[in-house]
């Protein structure tokens, strides 16, 4: 499992050292402000702060310096991000999705609960949306996307038993975004609203019985000390999008512009890169090893039955997508049919 992440890190690693070489003479020296996600997660701590801190400042020559926070550094929780970067309180900014869905439900398209089965498939319907994202943000928030990523798979951390989907019943659950919210009411659970930082001692309290969130992002931030069952069924996978707010971005010289916009690729790909395999790994960090991460959690895992997977599918088609498609309106019908649609074989009626 060690050499596994190694790999992985490596292949990270490898895409943003493939940047295009630039002309640094033509650099004027700029600083640019940048909001990143949780810095609890690996995502942040070992891709995006390095690129924005070490990466940039070195392939400029020191000429592009980035004063880069976190959500917990800028005293965020996340919902509030897009309208920091419409305000344009920022040049860059990292949005989750989900947690600007209550604003806007045509983002929370690309990452409905129960739509993507495995982490290939959500890179699919993620690019095949890719299109409607963008025209939305440019148009109507004066935000230009720049990357588009997710973090693992978001499951369930629960204080007692959960080993199906039939366990939810009666649960108060820290969800995520209005898509997670159907998810758990469809199962007969209570959303309950929850910033990242206040879910140890709520799970440690019992405000709450269950918590959702990434399979390596509990496991940061020691979730297993407070919950002891790890049901591991993918619910959805908290992507976002990294925007820089248009008036700031226009106002920067264009040279500068342009050696950003080249990294955007490769930083793309090592989000990807980083993800694609962390989900497994963070599940046997939370329960029995091996964790090339630290100590092992002690958790116990349950997988989800055939059944329950073919229930979720259900909830997506039956709950999730009707419910969504009230909130976004019905133009949003013909450009999920379009688009995502088109890789999933879904239609949004």
């Amino acid at each position: 499992m060690r050499e596994l992440l190694v790999t992985t890190m490596a292949a990270a690693c490898a895409a943003l050292a493939a940047l295009p070489a630039v002309a640094q003479d033509d650099l004027p020296e700029t600083q640019l402000n940048v909001i990143g996600n949780l810095m609890v997660t690996t995502l942040v701590k070992q891709v995006e702060e390095p690129f924005w801190e070490q990466t940039v400042p070195a392939e400029s020559d020191g000429k592009i310096t980035v004063n880069f926070q976190s959500w917990e550094e800028a005293g965020l929780k996340g919902e509030e991000v897009h309208r920091i970067m419409e305000q344009g309180l920022a040049h860059i900014g990292h949005i989750s999705l989900g947690r600007m869905s209550g604003d806007y439900p045509i983002v929370d398209a690309s990452d409905l609960a129960g739509l993507s089965p495995s982490f290939d498939d959500l890179r699919t319907v993620v690019e095949a949306y890719r299109p409607v994202l963008d025209e939305f943000f440019t148009t109507q928030l004066g935000l230009q996307p720049l990357t588009y990523q997710s973090f693992q798979a978001q499951i369930l951390y629960c204080r007692n038993p959960v080993t199906s989907l039939a366990d939810l019943q009666g649960l108060k659950v820290r969800g995520s975004g209005a898509s997670q919210s159907d998810f758990l009411q469809r199962f007969g659970a209570s959303s309950v609203p929850l910033a990242f930082g206040e879910v140890q001692q709520a799970l440690s309290t019992g405000v709450i019985d269950c918590a959702i969130t990434g399979t390596l992002g509990g496991y940061s931030a020691r979730w297993y000390e407070s919950a002891s069952h790890l049901y591991t069924l993918p619910i959805n996978y908290a992507t976002g999008v990294n925007v820089a707010n248009i008036n700031l971005w226009n106002g920067l010289p264009e040279p500068v512009r342009a050696f950003v916009s080249e990294r955007m690729p490769a930083l793309e790909d090592a989000f990807w890169a980083l993800n694609a395999t962390e989900g497994e790994v963070g599940i046997l960090c939370n329960t029995t090893g091996p964790c090339p991460l630290g100590e092992v959690g002690g958790m116990t895992r349950h997988d989800p039955s055939e059944a329950d997977i073919a229930a979720l599918r259900e909830a997506l088609t039956d709950t999730i997508l009707p419910k969504w498609l009230e909130r976004c309106g019905a133009d949003c019908a013909e450009t999920f049919n379009k688009s995502i649609g088109q890789v999933t074989g879904l239609t949004a009626q």
